[in-house]
């Protein structure tokens, strides 16, 4: 499992691959937007809530963030907006969770079928 530091950088290098903003990302999360600069230092500790919501964003299943070698692809999303909103934000997670939970199921069917 990723000490605090190292789990604050993943989180910046993959915010910033997406070219999410901390101030946007303080916003989606409901926090200040120092305390995304402080987590991404490793000087602040994330809630599992916050962190299930990151994962969400980015596509990512959770454990994907918290261990140190989990072979895992973000799901793919396009956004061509320059300035997105809060809003924006929560649909993106919600478009990602389901995206999430297809993948999911497809392999649970893919392991049933190998077992039938």
């Amino acid at each position: 499992m990723l000490d605090g530091k190292a789990l604050g950088s993943r989180l910046k290098e993959i915010r910033e691959k997406n070219s999410i903003t901390q101030s946007q990302l303080a916003e989606y999360l409901k926090v200040d937007q120092s305390y995304i600069s402080k987590f991404e230092s490793g000087q602040r500790q994330i809630t599992m809530a916050s962190l299930e919501k990151l994962a969400h964003l980015f596509g990512l299943p959770v454990e994907s963030l918290l261990e140190e070698h989990v072979d895992c692809e973000q799901t793919p999303f396009a956004m061509r907006a320059r300035e997105l909103a809060s809003e924006d934000l929560e649909s993106i997670a919600v478009i990602n969770r389901i995206a999430l939970n297809l993948i999911d199921m497809q392999k649970l069917a893919k392991v049933e079928l190998e077992h039938a």
